[in-house]
């Protein structure tokens, strides 16, 4: 597949640089696969368009405070971004080095030092603002780990929550640490070529039970962000069964995948060239959904990790 099918025009004021006033008074466009329909919501009606029986999948991952700021040798401003922890098991002498050792932990080092590692497009992203602090994170985000926020949930409130669940709507969590990945366009000339790096995961025993019983019983799978669809798929045996696991998430989703767990998903508006534009592409087909962000874009929807949602039935 030719990356450039999977490239839009997108105003530079259609990107949003901060949240709506309250979290699930966003926008939320349904597309409606079977129909080929769209129809305009807020996310707050989600409950209303969802089915008693579903099963809602969330990504409890919490941002961390990632992006560190230093001076190198020569006193020039470095930047660093910290992805993930390494075990280191063996090491060899390089010769001579000089070495600050530092009291505590990295935990310690990055909530004195690091900053909340807001995507580029925000204009601000170098100085993230104390709102910033509270509405980068989902209401739910519990495990540290991710670089970047799993940014459907952050249109999630805990009445929404409460609500889904007074429908009989089932709300489980899983955790995927973001990485930084999430940022980078498909540079290759087919999407194909793309290497997608992975992800470290967690579903817990009693998660994958629950997603299994789900399909079992022909009720539908509602995955909450793209990070929460790539964490269930790469889980998920050729029979749809979703065992627990502990490790990595590695699925690289793209059109012509056979998704075997997940039914439904809410989840922003992706940039071009990226793989989770190829991955709701993927789940509703190309046309469709690049029909839908025309749409959203002569209807005034905010795109990206601060603006509005989709929700793909």
């Amino acid at each position: 597949m030719d990356v450039h099918d999977f490239e839009y025009e997108l105003p530079p004021e259609a990107i949003a640089q901060a949240p709506a006033l309250e979290r699930d008074a966003a926008r939320l466009l349904l597309i409606d696969r079977a129909r080929g329909a769209l129809e305009d919501h807020v996310v707050r009606e989600l409950p209303e368009l969802l089915r008693p029986g579903d099963c809602v999948v969330v990504n409890d991952s919490r941002v961390i405070p990632a992006r560190v700021l230093a001076l190198d040798a020569s006193g020039h401003r470095v930047e660093l971004l910290v992805e993930a922890r390494l075990r280191i098991v063996a090491a060899e002498p390089e010769g001579p080095r000089i070495v600050e050792r530092l009291d505590g932990t990295i935990d310690d080092l990055l909530a004195s030092h690091g900053m909340l590692p807001l995507p580029p497009y925000i204009a601000r992203h170098a100085q993230p603002t104390a709102e910033d602090r509270e509405r980068y994170q989902t209401v739910y985000a519990r495990s540290p780990g991710s670089v970047a926020a799993p940014t459907a949930g952050l249109h999630f409130t805990p009445s929404l929550l409460d609500r889904l669940r007074a429908r009989s709507i089932e709300v489980h969590a899983l955790t995927l640490h973001v990485g930084p990945a999430t940022f980078r366009p498909i540079k290759s000339e087919r999407v194909e070529d793309h290497i997608l790096a992975a992800e470290r995961v967690a579903i817990p025993a009693s998660v994958a039970d629950a997603v299994s019983s789900a399909r079992n019983e022909g009720r539908r799978v509602v995955a909450v962000g793209t990070t929460t669809t790539r964490a269930l798929e790469s889980a998920a045996g050729a029979d749809g069964r979703v065992r627990a696991h502990d490790g990595t998430a590695e699925a690289y989703i793209t059109p012509g995948y056979r998704f075997r767990v997940v039914d439904a998903l809410v989840t922003n508006f992706h940039l071009p060239r990226s793989s989770l534009l190829v991955l709701v592409c993927a789940l509703a087909g190309r046309e469709l959904i690049l029909k839908a962000y025309q749409h959203a874009l002569r209807a005034g929807y905010r795109f990206y990790s601060y603006g509005d949602a989709t929700l793909i039935v």
